[in-house]
């Protein structure tokens, strides 16, 4: 008879040391133990890092909505935000709203509903912002925990051949801006990697395009690798020293000052616009408050999102030098086939209304805090074969001009 040290163990005892060491290994999701080729030691401390920058980025909330799209909006208290990690705002609260530019002109309404987390049909109170919460998921999409929600650094306009970015855009330039606002079309343009972008947004700069470049952007973005999905989504940017340290997208840093209740930055758009169809346009308003000097972005006619400080710029603490309407995508392929990234709708300018992409109305607010047309309006495109642009000016419009491409065709090969 064999000796009881030489027994199988029971089926009972197996069951029992699995749920042990299942209790006492930290479990990562599919996209982890897919993403990393890690040992055990180094596995842990990644996931161990991301966990903390996690509960730093995402606030305790009074309330959690769940979009039907998949996302979570926390409601967050208003001091609690992001932005007043920031060392000069600790113990700050949002500022009342500034004095819109003189020649501003009330618009239709947007529908409450113009983004996805609100078909649930709940709200955030009174008191607090929507952040749309940020995800194990999402940041192991990310080429680090440092670069997360950040754009690759040394991204300037017209640097195509280096960077991969591409545009078609109007600008102006030369004099000092304080401001500027469009209406834009939404689109669902295919993002064909999930490393590349496609976007249509207002820039207000300041600086060289060297390592002093100052930015404010918003407008809304298809991008798989930040948000996981191909939503067309409303964002907004910042930095000041030519993406390589300062800025980040949406709430993804201290910075941005949320003051509104009703919109998630970084949230689903819904309807978008179809192709010979109906047309679903945002319109957008940054400008530079004389009072205090802070720069305010409105979304539609009467939703106020929040500003940014002032001092988070250098040149942009003063005044912008140029402003940008722009669509762009990202070419991760530049020395071989060109991306079938489109931009816009996907269809070349030419094709005109209900098919291509359009802004429309372009103002910029000038030293007297005044809305004007946008004076001596350029526009351009990097590669035309790829993504084209056509201006033009009409009493409904004004400024305006129509934009985007299918990317890689028998002309952008």
């Amino acid at each position: 008879m064999a000796s009881s040290c030489c027994k199988r163990p029971s089926v009972i005892a197996i069951f029992v040391v699995l749920l042990l060491l299942a209790a006492a290994t930290p479990v990562l999701s599919a996209s982890a133990a897919n993403s990393t080729t890690l040992r055990p030691g180094e596995e842990l401390l990644k996931y161990r890092r991301i966990r903390a920058y996690l509960k730093r980025l995402n606030k305790p909330s009074l309330k959690t909505i769940k979009s039907p799209d998949g996302d979570f909006i926390d409601c967050v208290p208003s001091h609690l935000q992001p932005a007043f990690d920031h060392p000069k705002l600790k113990g700050q609260k949002p500022l009342d709203p500034p004095e819109r530019p003189k020649g501003y002109i009330q618009t239709a309404a947007v529908d409450d509903t113009f983004q996805a987390w609100m078909l649930a049909g709940e709200s955030c109170p009174e008191g607090t912002v929507p952040i749309r919460r940020t995800t194990e998921e999402d940041v192991l999409r990310a080429t680090s925990i440092q670069r997360f929600g950040r754009k690759p650094a040394g991204r300037v306009r017209r640097d195509s051949t280096r960077s991969g970015h591409e545009h078609a855009v109007g600008y102006v330039t030369g004099d000092p801006y304080y401001g500027a606002k469009a209406s834009l079309n939404v689109w669902a343009p295919r993002v064909t990697s999930p490393s590349e972008f496609s976007l249509s947004q207002i820039w207000v700069i300041s600086g060289s395009f060297g390592n002093d470049l100052n930015t404010i952007e918003a407008g809304w973005q298809i991008s798989p690798q930040l948000y996981g999905d191909a939503n067309p989504r409303f964002f907004t940017y910042w930095t000041t020293d030519a993406y390589r340290e300062t800025g980040c997208y949406n709430l993804l840093c201290s910075g941005f000052v949320q003051t509104n209740n009703k919109i998630a930055i970084g949230a689903a758009i819904s309807p978008r616009s179809t192709y010979n169809g109906g047309q679903f346009d945002i319109s957008l308003l940054v400008w530079k408050d004389p009072k205090h000097g802070h720069w305010w972005l409105e979304f539609g006619s009467r939703i106020l999102v929040g500003y940014w400080p002032s001092f988070l710029f250098s040149h942009l603490a003063g005044h912008a030098s140029m402003v940008q309407f722009d669509g762009e995508i990202v070419n991760t392929r530049p020395s071989g086939f060109h991306t079938s990234t489109q931009m816009g709708s996907g269809h070349f300018a030419r094709e005109g209304f209900r098919k291509a992409a359009y802004f429309r109305n372009l103002q910029i607010v000038d030293w007297d805090n005044s809305l004007i047309p946008a004076p001596n309006l350029r526009v351009l495109a990097d590669h035309p074969n790829c993504y084209d642009i056509q201006g033009g000016i009409n009493r409904v419009w004004g400024n305006y001009f129509y934009y985007g491409g299918p990317g890689r065709n028998v002309r952008c090969p």
